[in-house]
Protein backbone atom coordinates (compact mmCIF):
# COMPACT_ATOMS: atom_id res chain seq x y z
CA UNK A 1 0.00 0.00 0.00
CA UNK A 2 1.04 3.48 -0.76
CA UNK A 3 -0.58 6.22 1.09
CA UNK A 4 -0.29 9.70 -0.88
CA UNK A 5 -0.63 12.86 1.03
CA UNK A 6 -0.12 15.11 -2.15
CA UNK A 7 0.38 18.82 -0.61
CA UNK A 8 3.32 17.05 1.35
CA UNK A 9 6.01 16.79 -1.08
CA UNK A 10 9.00 14.26 0.49
CA UNK A 11 10.09 13.23 -3.40
CA UNK A 12 10.00 14.48 -6.72
CA UNK A 13 6.44 14.66 -8.36
CA UNK A 14 4.55 13.75 -11.71
CA UNK A 15 1.55 16.37 -12.49
CA UNK A 16 -1.13 15.35 -15.01
CA UNK A 17 -1.92 18.99 -16.01
CA UNK A 18 -5.40 19.08 -18.17
CA UNK A 19 -5.25 22.26 -20.65
CA UNK A 20 -7.84 23.50 -22.62
CA UNK A 21 -9.77 21.68 -25.58
CA UNK A 22 -10.34 24.46 -27.54
CA UNK A 23 -11.17 27.91 -25.41
CA UNK A 24 -7.53 28.92 -24.50
CA UNK A 25 -9.69 31.08 -21.28
CA UNK A 26 -10.44 27.37 -19.40
CA UNK A 27 -6.80 26.81 -18.67
CA UNK A 28 -6.91 27.28 -15.14
CA UNK A 29 -4.82 29.49 -12.55
CA UNK A 30 -3.57 26.23 -10.93
CA UNK A 31 -2.59 24.72 -14.05
CA UNK A 32 -0.36 27.77 -15.31
CA UNK A 33 1.13 28.04 -11.76
CA UNK A 34 2.36 24.36 -12.20
CA UNK A 35 3.81 24.65 -15.66
CA UNK A 36 5.46 27.61 -14.69
CA UNK A 37 6.89 25.50 -11.83
CA UNK A 38 7.76 22.45 -12.53
CA UNK A 39 11.85 21.39 -14.07
CA UNK A 40 10.12 19.79 -17.23
CA UNK A 41 6.75 19.30 -19.17
CA UNK A 42 6.15 15.75 -21.10
CA UNK A 43 3.83 16.74 -24.02
CA UNK A 44 2.23 14.38 -26.78
CA UNK A 45 3.19 17.15 -29.25
CA UNK A 46 6.01 19.12 -28.23
CA UNK A 47 5.12 22.13 -30.86
CA UNK A 48 0.94 22.23 -29.48
CA UNK A 49 1.84 22.71 -26.08
CA UNK A 50 4.75 25.18 -27.28
CA UNK A 51 2.08 27.36 -28.41
CA UNK A 52 0.22 27.11 -25.34
CA UNK A 53 3.36 28.02 -23.31
CA UNK A 54 4.08 30.82 -24.94
CA UNK A 55 0.35 32.43 -24.55
CA UNK A 56 0.60 31.82 -21.20
CA UNK A 57 4.06 33.28 -21.05
CA UNK A 58 5.85 29.66 -20.06
CA UNK A 59 9.28 28.72 -20.24
CA UNK A 60 9.68 25.81 -18.70
CA UNK A 61 11.78 23.07 -20.53
CA UNK A 62 9.48 20.91 -23.13
CA UNK A 63 10.20 17.08 -23.87
CA UNK A 64 8.50 14.97 -26.10
CA UNK A 65 6.70 11.76 -24.61
CA UNK A 66 4.11 10.31 -27.09
CA UNK A 67 2.51 6.94 -28.64
CA UNK A 68 5.86 5.90 -30.65
CA UNK A 69 8.02 6.78 -27.99
CA UNK A 70 6.98 6.02 -24.79
CA UNK A 71 8.69 3.19 -23.88
CA UNK A 72 12.16 4.85 -24.17
CA UNK A 73 10.61 8.39 -22.71
CA UNK A 74 9.51 6.80 -20.00
CA UNK A 75 12.67 5.73 -19.15
CA UNK A 76 14.16 8.92 -19.28
CA UNK A 77 11.12 10.75 -17.35
CA UNK A 78 11.55 8.00 -14.11
CA UNK A 79 15.39 9.07 -14.22
CA UNK A 80 14.50 12.56 -13.94
CA UNK A 81 11.94 12.31 -10.83
CA UNK A 82 14.46 9.85 -9.57
CA UNK A 83 16.98 13.18 -9.74
CA UNK A 84 14.48 14.59 -7.87
CA UNK A 85 12.97 16.64 -10.82
CA UNK A 86 9.11 17.70 -10.71
CA UNK A 87 7.37 17.27 -14.13
CA UNK A 88 4.07 17.91 -15.82
CA UNK A 89 2.44 15.54 -18.03
CA UNK A 90 -0.15 17.21 -20.71
CA UNK A 91 -1.71 16.27 -23.93
CA UNK A 92 -2.68 18.50 -26.95
CA UNK A 93 -6.37 19.17 -25.35
CA UNK A 94 -8.01 18.02 -22.12
CA UNK A 95 -6.57 14.96 -19.64
CA UNK A 96 -3.65 13.68 -20.24
CA UNK A 97 -4.18 9.49 -20.38
CA UNK A 98 -7.68 9.61 -21.54
CA UNK A 99 -7.59 8.57 -25.09
CA UNK A 100 -3.95 9.80 -24.79
CA UNK A 101 -0.81 8.52 -23.84
CA UNK A 102 0.62 8.89 -19.98
CA UNK A 103 -0.31 5.42 -18.73
CA UNK A 104 2.85 3.76 -18.75
CA UNK A 105 5.27 6.89 -16.72
CA UNK A 106 1.72 6.76 -14.46
CA UNK A 107 2.47 2.85 -13.41
CA UNK A 108 5.95 3.78 -13.56
CA UNK A 109 6.10 6.87 -10.58
CA UNK A 110 3.63 5.18 -8.72
CA UNK A 111 5.37 1.46 -8.97
CA UNK A 112 9.07 3.56 -7.41
CA UNK A 113 6.47 5.49 -4.93
CA UNK A 114 6.48 9.13 -6.65
CA UNK A 115 3.40 11.28 -5.94
CA UNK A 116 1.09 10.86 -9.04
CA UNK A 117 -1.32 14.45 -8.74
CA UNK A 118 -4.09 15.49 -10.71
CA UNK A 119 -4.18 19.90 -11.72
CA UNK A 120 -8.10 19.61 -12.77
CA UNK A 121 -9.63 21.21 -16.49
CA UNK A 122 -11.41 21.09 -19.25
CA UNK A 123 -13.02 17.61 -20.36
CA UNK A 124 -14.63 16.82 -23.58
CA UNK A 125 -16.39 13.70 -22.66
CA UNK A 126 -17.44 15.54 -19.94
CA UNK A 127 -18.69 18.50 -21.17
CA UNK A 128 -20.27 16.42 -23.73
CA UNK A 129 -22.65 14.36 -20.92
CA UNK A 130 -23.75 17.17 -18.94
CA UNK A 131 -24.63 19.23 -22.08
CA UNK A 132 -26.51 16.16 -23.85
CA UNK A 133 -30.03 15.96 -21.84
CA UNK A 134 -28.90 12.18 -21.40
CA UNK A 135 -28.75 10.63 -18.37
CA UNK A 136 -25.90 11.47 -16.92
CA UNK A 137 -25.84 9.55 -13.56
CA UNK A 138 -24.32 6.21 -14.43
CA UNK A 139 -21.92 6.27 -17.66
CA UNK A 140 -19.51 4.29 -19.39
CA UNK A 141 -16.19 6.17 -21.47
CA UNK A 142 -15.16 4.06 -24.43
CA UNK A 143 -13.19 6.36 -26.48
CA UNK A 144 -12.19 5.61 -29.61
CA UNK A 145 -13.51 2.18 -31.02
CA UNK A 146 -10.96 0.24 -33.17
CA UNK A 147 -11.95 0.26 -36.28
CA UNK A 148 -11.44 -3.26 -37.19
CA UNK A 149 -13.20 -4.44 -34.05
CA UNK A 150 -16.08 -2.31 -34.15
CA UNK A 151 -18.96 -4.46 -34.10
CA UNK A 152 -17.17 -6.68 -31.51
CA UNK A 153 -16.54 -3.63 -29.33
CA UNK A 154 -20.52 -2.29 -29.86
CA UNK A 155 -21.50 -5.71 -29.03
CA UNK A 156 -20.03 -5.86 -25.91
CA UNK A 157 -21.79 -2.59 -24.68
CA UNK A 158 -25.26 -3.61 -26.09
CA UNK A 159 -27.24 -4.58 -22.92
CA UNK A 160 -25.43 -1.86 -21.13
CA UNK A 161 -28.04 0.27 -18.76
CA UNK A 162 -25.49 2.85 -18.64
CA UNK A 163 -24.66 6.33 -20.98
CA UNK A 164 -21.86 5.92 -23.37
CA UNK A 165 -19.55 8.13 -24.66
CA UNK A 166 -17.59 7.55 -27.70
CA UNK A 167 -14.78 9.83 -29.21
CA UNK A 168 -14.58 10.22 -33.15
CA UNK A 169 -12.45 11.93 -35.59
CA UNK A 170 -14.72 13.37 -38.55
CA UNK A 171 -14.03 11.15 -41.49
CA UNK A 172 -14.83 8.13 -39.49
CA UNK A 173 -18.29 9.59 -37.95
CA UNK A 174 -20.38 8.76 -40.16
CA UNK A 175 -19.87 5.31 -40.91
CA UNK A 176 -19.36 4.69 -36.79
CA UNK A 177 -23.11 6.15 -36.12
CA UNK A 178 -24.36 3.64 -38.93
CA UNK A 179 -22.77 0.92 -37.38
CA UNK A 180 -24.14 2.34 -33.71
CA UNK A 181 -27.10 2.66 -35.57
CA UNK A 182 -26.78 -1.18 -36.58
CA UNK A 183 -25.86 -2.89 -33.20
CA UNK A 184 -26.97 -0.62 -30.58
CA UNK A 185 -30.00 0.40 -32.31
CA UNK A 186 -32.14 3.88 -33.48
CA UNK A 187 -31.05 5.39 -30.10
CA UNK A 188 -31.16 8.76 -28.48
CA UNK A 189 -27.68 10.38 -29.33
CA UNK A 190 -26.20 13.74 -28.47
CA UNK A 191 -22.72 14.59 -30.84
CA UNK A 192 -21.01 17.28 -29.43
CA UNK A 193 -18.74 18.94 -32.09
CA UNK A 194 -15.80 21.64 -31.79
CA UNK A 195 -16.41 22.21 -27.73
CA UNK A 196 -15.49 25.42 -26.10
CA UNK A 197 -14.14 26.35 -29.47
CA UNK A 198 -16.62 29.60 -31.73
CA UNK A 199 -18.04 27.05 -33.80
CA UNK A 200 -19.47 24.52 -30.88
CA UNK A 201 -22.44 22.56 -31.98
CA UNK A 202 -24.48 20.05 -30.11
CA UNK A 203 -26.82 18.20 -32.55
CA UNK A 204 -29.56 16.05 -30.17
CA UNK A 205 -31.90 13.47 -31.50
CA UNK A 206 -32.20 9.64 -32.85
CA UNK A 207 -29.17 8.04 -34.68
CA UNK A 208 -30.88 8.15 -38.27
CA UNK A 209 -31.93 11.83 -37.80
CA UNK A 210 -27.93 12.72 -36.99
CA UNK A 211 -26.91 10.66 -39.58
CA UNK A 212 -28.34 12.29 -42.33
CA UNK A 213 -26.65 15.54 -41.54
CA UNK A 214 -23.45 13.85 -41.33
CA UNK A 215 -22.10 14.95 -45.10
CA UNK A 216 -21.62 18.56 -43.77
CA UNK A 217 -20.05 18.41 -40.18
CA UNK A 218 -16.39 18.78 -39.37
CA UNK A 219 -14.15 18.58 -36.22
CA UNK A 220 -13.13 16.44 -33.43
CA UNK A 221 -16.33 15.17 -32.10
CA UNK A 222 -18.05 13.49 -29.00
CA UNK A 223 -21.04 10.63 -28.86
CA UNK A 224 -23.05 10.41 -26.20
CA UNK A 225 -25.45 7.31 -27.01
CA UNK A 226 -28.63 6.43 -24.45
CA UNK A 227 -28.00 3.46 -22.62
CA UNK A 228 -30.53 0.49 -23.22
CA UNK A 229 -34.16 0.36 -21.75
CA UNK A 230 -35.22 -1.64 -18.96
CA UNK A 231 -37.52 -4.15 -21.09
CA UNK A 232 -40.69 -4.82 -19.46
CA UNK A 233 -40.67 -7.68 -17.26
CA UNK A 234 -42.99 -7.46 -14.73
CA UNK A 235 -46.26 -10.06 -14.45
CA UNK A 236 -48.55 -8.28 -15.97
CA UNK A 237 -50.44 -8.19 -19.19
CA UNK A 238 -51.21 -5.44 -21.64
CA UNK A 239 -54.35 -5.14 -20.40
CA UNK A 240 -53.00 -4.89 -16.68
CA UNK A 241 -50.75 -1.57 -18.26
CA UNK A 242 -54.22 -0.21 -19.61
CA UNK A 243 -56.20 -0.25 -16.49
CA UNK A 244 -53.07 1.23 -14.68
CA UNK A 245 -52.93 3.69 -16.58
CA UNK A 246 -56.81 4.43 -17.15
CA UNK A 247 -56.98 4.45 -13.26
CA UNK A 248 -54.38 7.51 -13.29
CA UNK A 249 -56.53 9.08 -15.96
CA UNK A 250 -59.42 8.57 -13.82
CA UNK A 251 -57.86 10.23 -11.14
CA UNK A 252 -57.41 13.34 -13.28
CA UNK A 253 -53.75 12.95 -15.05
CA UNK A 254 -53.29 13.54 -18.46
CA UNK A 255 -52.80 10.29 -20.59
CA UNK A 256 -49.12 11.60 -21.18
CA UNK A 257 -48.57 11.63 -16.92
CA UNK A 258 -50.47 8.57 -16.56
CA UNK A 259 -48.19 6.49 -18.54
CA UNK A 260 -45.03 8.33 -16.93
CA UNK A 261 -47.20 7.19 -13.29
CA UNK A 262 -47.38 3.57 -14.30
CA UNK A 263 -43.97 3.11 -15.41
CA UNK A 264 -42.68 4.87 -12.02
CA UNK A 265 -44.82 2.69 -10.41
CA UNK A 266 -43.98 -1.10 -11.59
CA UNK A 267 -40.07 0.41 -12.31
CA UNK A 268 -39.65 0.44 -16.08
CA UNK A 269 -39.22 2.56 -19.16
CA UNK A 270 -41.69 4.81 -19.94
CA UNK A 271 -41.77 3.99 -23.79
CA UNK A 272 -42.49 0.34 -22.51
CA UNK A 273 -45.44 1.43 -21.62
CA UNK A 274 -46.17 4.00 -23.67
CA UNK A 275 -45.78 1.06 -26.31
CA UNK A 276 -47.91 -1.22 -24.58
CA UNK A 277 -50.63 1.38 -24.09
CA UNK A 278 -51.09 2.02 -27.49
CA UNK A 279 -50.78 -1.32 -28.79
CA UNK A 280 -54.01 -2.21 -26.65
CA UNK A 281 -55.61 1.17 -27.65
CA UNK A 282 -55.11 0.35 -31.21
Amino acid sequence: MHRQKSFIVEKATLYLVATPIGNLSEMTPRAIEILKEVDVIAAEDTRVTKKLLTHFSICTKVVSHHEHNKKESTKGLLRLLEEGKNIALVSDAGYPLISDPGDSIVKEALLHEFHVVPISGSSASLNALVASGISSHRFVFIGFLDSKEMTQELMRYKEYPETLILYEAPHRIKKTLIKIEEILGNREICLARELTKKYEELIRGKISEVIEIMDTIKGEMVIIVEGKEKELKIAMSISDIQNTVNEFVSQGMSPTEAIKATAKKFGVAKNEVYRSYHELAS
